[in-house]
């Protein structure tokens, strides 16, 4: 409940205040949106498995995020930053679709 309360008010702010995003770290926030809905998605299937633990939601929250974040950084190091951003969103979004599956099969029982 707390996550969801989190997620809101998040948004709330982001909508009203509108923050300038710096230059230099625009490249990295759709990957870390990205790796935070993966996070969200799994601690919601976790919370309804019965299986949620706020200590590893936040813990994997950050890391992966700054997990995703790292490697499009070293993707840009290395010249190949689109094809490294997209292999991670290719990966996060997998991950998303099937806590997506398995979030319908726990609320419809099927």
């Amino acid at each position: 409940m707390i996550a969801i309360l989190g997620l809101v008010v998040g948004i709330v702010l982001g909508v009203v205040v509108q923050p300038d995003v710096p230059a230099g770290l625009q490249p990295y926030l759709p990957i870390a949106v990205v790796a935070a809905l993966d996070t969200l998605a799994g601690g919601l299937r976790a919370s309804l498995d019965g299986a949620f633990d706020a200590h590893v939601f936040i813990t994997s929250f950050l890391f992966n995020v700054l997990i995703a974040a790292f490697l499009v950084f070293l993707g840009d190091q290395l010249g190949v930053g689109s094809q490294l951003s997209t292999a991670v969103i290719v990966v996060l979004g997998i991950r998303i679709f099937s806590n997506a599956a398995a979030i319908r099969r726990l609320l419809f029982r099927s």
